[in-house]
Protein backbone atom coordinates (compact mmCIF):
# COMPACT_ATOMS: atom_id res chain seq x y z
CA UNK A 1 0.00 0.00 0.00
CA UNK A 2 2.52 2.00 0.21
CA UNK A 3 4.31 1.55 -2.84
CA UNK A 4 1.21 2.45 -4.02
CA UNK A 5 0.86 5.58 -2.35
CA UNK A 6 4.51 6.56 -3.12
CA UNK A 7 4.12 6.08 -6.58
CA UNK A 8 0.88 8.25 -6.59
CA UNK A 9 2.06 11.25 -4.76
CA UNK A 10 5.29 11.22 -7.64
CA UNK A 11 3.18 10.69 -10.68
CA UNK A 12 -0.12 12.65 -10.42
CA UNK A 13 -0.13 15.85 -12.50
CA UNK A 14 -2.01 18.79 -12.64
CA UNK A 15 -4.46 19.24 -15.43
CA UNK A 16 -4.36 22.54 -17.78
CA UNK A 17 -7.53 24.39 -18.49
CA UNK A 18 -5.82 25.00 -22.06
CA UNK A 19 -6.11 22.52 -24.61
CA UNK A 20 -5.39 22.80 -28.88
CA UNK A 21 -7.25 21.07 -31.05
CA UNK A 22 -5.41 19.10 -33.24
CA UNK A 23 -6.91 17.81 -36.92
CA UNK A 24 -6.09 14.29 -37.37
CA UNK A 25 -5.06 12.70 -40.90
CA UNK A 26 -3.30 9.78 -39.81
CA UNK A 27 -2.19 8.14 -37.28
CA UNK A 28 0.65 6.21 -36.65
CA UNK A 29 1.24 3.72 -33.25
CA UNK A 30 5.33 2.54 -32.55
CA UNK A 31 6.24 0.10 -30.43
CA UNK A 32 9.48 1.45 -28.20
CA UNK A 33 11.96 -1.60 -26.94
CA UNK A 34 14.09 0.59 -24.56
CA UNK A 35 17.06 -0.10 -21.84
CA UNK A 36 16.77 3.09 -19.14
CA UNK A 37 19.69 1.96 -17.18
CA UNK A 38 23.23 1.65 -18.27
CA UNK A 39 24.27 -1.23 -16.95
CA UNK A 40 25.86 -4.52 -18.80
CA UNK A 41 22.99 -6.89 -19.68
CA UNK A 42 20.51 -3.70 -18.80
CA UNK A 43 16.61 -5.24 -18.35
CA UNK A 44 14.27 -4.12 -21.40
CA UNK A 45 10.83 -2.63 -21.27
CA UNK A 46 8.44 -1.19 -23.56
CA UNK A 47 5.97 1.22 -24.05
CA UNK A 48 3.66 1.87 -26.65
CA UNK A 49 3.07 5.95 -28.82
CA UNK A 50 0.82 7.60 -30.85
CA UNK A 51 1.83 9.96 -33.90
CA UNK A 52 -1.06 12.03 -34.85
CA UNK A 53 -0.20 13.80 -38.24
CA UNK A 54 -1.58 16.11 -40.63
CA UNK A 55 0.08 18.10 -43.96
CA UNK A 56 1.23 20.62 -41.54
CA UNK A 57 2.26 19.53 -38.19
CA UNK A 58 2.45 16.39 -35.69
CA UNK A 59 1.78 15.56 -32.09
CA UNK A 60 3.66 12.36 -30.72
CA UNK A 61 2.62 11.15 -27.25
CA UNK A 62 2.49 7.66 -24.99
CA UNK A 63 -0.63 6.01 -25.18
CA UNK A 64 -1.39 5.84 -21.61
CA UNK A 65 -0.82 9.92 -21.68
CA UNK A 66 -2.91 9.60 -25.40
CA UNK A 67 -6.27 8.00 -22.87
CA UNK A 68 -5.33 10.09 -20.18
CA UNK A 69 -5.48 13.34 -21.44
CA UNK A 70 -8.82 12.74 -23.53
CA UNK A 71 -10.39 11.50 -19.95
CA UNK A 72 -8.95 14.55 -18.51
CA UNK A 73 -10.70 16.94 -21.36
CA UNK A 74 -14.13 14.98 -20.94
CA UNK A 75 -13.86 15.46 -17.11
CA UNK A 76 -14.03 11.46 -16.43
CA UNK A 77 -10.33 11.90 -14.39
CA UNK A 78 -10.42 14.57 -12.30
CA UNK A 79 -9.28 15.66 -8.73
CA UNK A 80 -12.58 13.56 -7.49
CA UNK A 81 -10.72 10.03 -9.12
CA UNK A 82 -8.54 8.16 -7.08
CA UNK A 83 -4.24 7.67 -6.84
CA UNK A 84 -5.42 4.23 -8.63
CA UNK A 85 -7.24 5.75 -11.37
CA UNK A 86 -4.52 8.09 -12.23
CA UNK A 87 -1.80 5.17 -11.72
CA UNK A 88 -3.63 3.29 -14.15
CA UNK A 89 -2.15 5.68 -16.76
CA UNK A 90 0.92 6.33 -15.86
CA UNK A 91 3.73 6.68 -18.12
CA UNK A 92 7.89 7.63 -17.47
CA UNK A 93 7.07 9.62 -21.17
CA UNK A 94 4.91 12.29 -20.29
CA UNK A 95 5.90 14.67 -22.72
CA UNK A 96 3.73 15.83 -25.23
CA UNK A 97 5.89 16.73 -28.57
CA UNK A 98 4.08 18.79 -31.64
CA UNK A 99 6.56 19.29 -34.81
CA UNK A 100 6.32 21.67 -37.77
CA UNK A 101 8.98 21.45 -40.60
CA UNK A 102 10.93 24.30 -38.67
CA UNK A 103 10.36 23.68 -35.16
CA UNK A 104 9.85 21.08 -32.04
CA UNK A 105 7.43 22.03 -29.69
CA UNK A 106 7.57 19.89 -26.36
CA UNK A 107 5.38 20.63 -23.29
CA UNK A 108 5.81 18.27 -19.92
CA UNK A 109 4.69 18.53 -16.04
CA UNK A 110 7.44 18.89 -13.67
CA UNK A 111 6.49 18.75 -10.05
CA UNK A 112 2.35 19.33 -10.77
CA UNK A 113 3.68 21.93 -13.04
CA UNK A 114 3.51 22.36 -16.97
CA UNK A 115 6.52 23.66 -18.89
CA UNK A 116 7.50 24.17 -22.24
CA UNK A 117 10.44 24.67 -24.77
CA UNK A 118 11.14 24.76 -28.28
CA UNK A 119 13.95 23.43 -30.32
CA UNK A 120 14.62 23.57 -34.20
CA UNK A 121 13.84 20.80 -36.51
CA UNK A 122 17.32 20.41 -37.45
CA UNK A 123 17.76 17.04 -37.89
CA UNK A 124 20.58 16.52 -40.55
CA UNK A 125 19.86 12.92 -41.72
CA UNK A 126 22.67 11.15 -44.50
CA UNK A 127 20.48 9.02 -46.76
CA UNK A 128 22.26 5.72 -47.18
CA UNK A 129 21.91 3.36 -50.54
CA UNK A 130 20.38 0.57 -48.43
CA UNK A 131 17.06 -0.73 -48.51
CA UNK A 132 14.61 -3.59 -46.50
CA UNK A 133 10.88 -4.60 -46.58
CA UNK A 134 9.50 -3.63 -43.18
CA UNK A 135 6.09 -5.21 -43.68
CA UNK A 136 4.71 -4.26 -47.30
CA UNK A 137 7.00 -0.91 -47.51
CA UNK A 138 10.25 -0.79 -49.39
CA UNK A 139 12.07 1.50 -46.83
CA UNK A 140 14.93 3.01 -47.19
CA UNK A 141 17.86 3.83 -44.07
CA UNK A 142 18.99 6.75 -43.17
CA UNK A 143 21.72 7.89 -40.22
CA UNK A 144 22.15 11.29 -37.90
CA UNK A 145 23.96 12.21 -35.04
CA UNK A 146 21.47 13.64 -32.94
CA UNK A 147 21.35 14.18 -29.02
CA UNK A 148 24.24 12.48 -27.99
CA UNK A 149 23.76 9.04 -30.00
CA UNK A 150 23.73 7.96 -33.19
CA UNK A 151 20.38 7.05 -34.88
CA UNK A 152 19.50 4.47 -38.10
CA UNK A 153 16.26 5.17 -39.27
CA UNK A 154 14.53 3.34 -41.89
CA UNK A 155 11.38 5.66 -43.92
CA UNK A 156 9.35 4.51 -46.38
CA UNK A 157 8.35 6.95 -49.78
CA UNK A 158 5.61 5.08 -50.08
CA UNK A 159 3.65 6.94 -46.83
CA UNK A 160 4.65 10.84 -47.76
CA UNK A 161 4.64 11.73 -44.20
CA UNK A 162 7.91 13.59 -43.27
CA UNK A 163 7.57 12.52 -39.43
CA UNK A 164 8.37 9.61 -37.17
CA UNK A 165 8.87 8.45 -33.60
CA UNK A 166 9.83 11.01 -30.78
CA UNK A 167 10.86 13.91 -32.42
CA UNK A 168 12.44 12.37 -35.54
CA UNK A 169 11.58 13.68 -38.79
CA UNK A 170 12.50 15.18 -41.87
CA UNK A 171 12.75 12.47 -43.94
CA UNK A 172 11.10 12.39 -47.51
CA UNK A 173 8.65 9.78 -46.02
CA UNK A 174 7.69 8.40 -42.50
CA UNK A 175 9.72 6.82 -40.58
CA UNK A 176 8.86 3.10 -39.78
CA UNK A 177 11.80 2.13 -37.46
CA UNK A 178 14.59 3.85 -35.81
CA UNK A 179 16.85 3.17 -33.54
CA UNK A 180 20.57 4.31 -31.64
CA UNK A 181 23.75 2.48 -32.00
CA UNK A 182 23.61 0.74 -28.89
CA UNK A 183 20.05 -0.13 -29.35
CA UNK A 184 18.65 1.58 -26.12
CA UNK A 185 15.71 2.69 -28.05
CA UNK A 186 14.17 0.88 -30.36
CA UNK A 187 10.98 2.37 -31.86
CA UNK A 188 9.44 0.13 -34.63
CA UNK A 189 5.80 1.13 -36.27
CA UNK A 190 3.07 -1.25 -35.72
CA UNK A 191 0.03 0.31 -37.12
CA UNK A 192 -0.82 2.85 -39.29
CA UNK A 193 -3.88 4.05 -41.05
CA UNK A 194 -6.03 7.18 -41.74
CA UNK A 195 -8.21 8.99 -39.02
CA UNK A 196 -10.21 11.99 -39.97
CA UNK A 197 -10.88 13.94 -36.14
CA UNK A 198 -10.43 16.25 -34.52
CA UNK A 199 -8.16 15.47 -31.44
CA UNK A 200 -9.46 18.17 -28.86
CA UNK A 201 -6.66 17.17 -26.16
CA UNK A 202 -3.86 16.41 -28.52
CA UNK A 203 -1.49 19.21 -26.77
CA UNK A 204 -2.84 19.47 -23.45
CA UNK A 205 -0.95 22.22 -22.08
CA UNK A 206 -0.77 24.79 -24.36
CA UNK A 207 -0.39 27.56 -22.34
CA UNK A 208 2.05 25.92 -19.88
CA UNK A 209 4.96 28.40 -18.44
CA UNK A 210 7.93 28.63 -20.62
CA UNK A 211 11.40 27.01 -19.88
CA UNK A 212 15.13 26.58 -21.07
CA UNK A 213 15.12 22.94 -22.22
CA UNK A 214 18.48 22.70 -20.46
CA UNK A 215 16.64 23.68 -16.54
CA UNK A 216 14.54 20.09 -17.60
CA UNK A 217 17.43 18.32 -18.99
CA UNK A 218 19.16 19.46 -15.70
CA UNK A 219 15.84 18.83 -13.49
CA UNK A 220 15.25 15.55 -14.86
CA UNK A 221 18.87 14.06 -14.27
CA UNK A 222 19.37 15.96 -10.60
CA UNK A 223 15.60 14.34 -9.60
CA UNK A 224 16.43 10.97 -10.08
CA UNK A 225 18.71 10.65 -7.10
CA UNK A 226 16.87 12.96 -5.05
CA UNK A 227 14.32 10.81 -3.25
CA UNK A 228 14.13 14.08 0.05
CA UNK A 229 11.16 15.21 -1.63
CA UNK A 230 9.27 12.04 -1.12
CA UNK A 231 10.82 10.94 2.19
CA UNK A 232 7.99 12.96 4.45
CA UNK A 233 5.69 10.32 3.38
CA UNK A 234 7.34 6.99 4.31
CA UNK A 235 6.88 6.31 7.96
CA UNK A 236 9.19 3.95 8.67
CA UNK A 237 13.18 4.67 8.64
CA UNK A 238 14.21 0.90 7.35
CA UNK A 239 11.82 1.81 3.77
CA UNK A 240 13.03 5.49 3.38
CA UNK A 241 16.62 4.29 3.53
CA UNK A 242 16.31 1.60 0.93
CA UNK A 243 14.47 4.41 -1.09
CA UNK A 244 17.71 7.06 -0.65
CA UNK A 245 20.22 3.94 -1.55
CA UNK A 246 17.59 3.27 -4.71
CA UNK A 247 17.20 6.45 -5.72
CA UNK A 248 21.42 6.89 -5.87
CA UNK A 249 21.94 3.98 -7.59
CA UNK A 250 19.26 4.45 -10.80
CA UNK A 251 20.86 7.82 -10.89
CA UNK A 252 24.21 6.45 -11.58
CA UNK A 253 22.92 4.20 -13.83
CA UNK A 254 20.21 6.39 -15.63
CA UNK A 255 19.97 6.32 -19.71
CA UNK A 256 17.75 8.77 -20.92
CA UNK A 257 16.86 8.51 -24.38
CA UNK A 258 19.05 12.06 -25.57
CA UNK A 259 22.36 12.05 -23.35
CA UNK A 260 22.99 15.68 -24.87
CA UNK A 261 20.39 18.55 -25.73
CA UNK A 262 21.64 18.39 -29.28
Amino acid sequence: MKQVLFLCLIFISVVSKSQTPFNVEYEADYKLVYKDQNIPNAPTQDAAFALLMNREESYFKNLNKYVSDSLKYERKLNDKSSYNDYLRYFTPFDENIGITSAKIYVTVPISGKNYKYEESNDMNWKLENEYKKIGKYKCQKATAKKYGRTWTAYFTNEIPFPYGPYKFSKLPGLILEVFDDKKDYVFTLYKFGKRKYVCKSANMNSKAEAIQKQKIFDYKRKEMGNPNKYLEHIGDEETRQLLIKKSSEKAKRYNPIELSIY
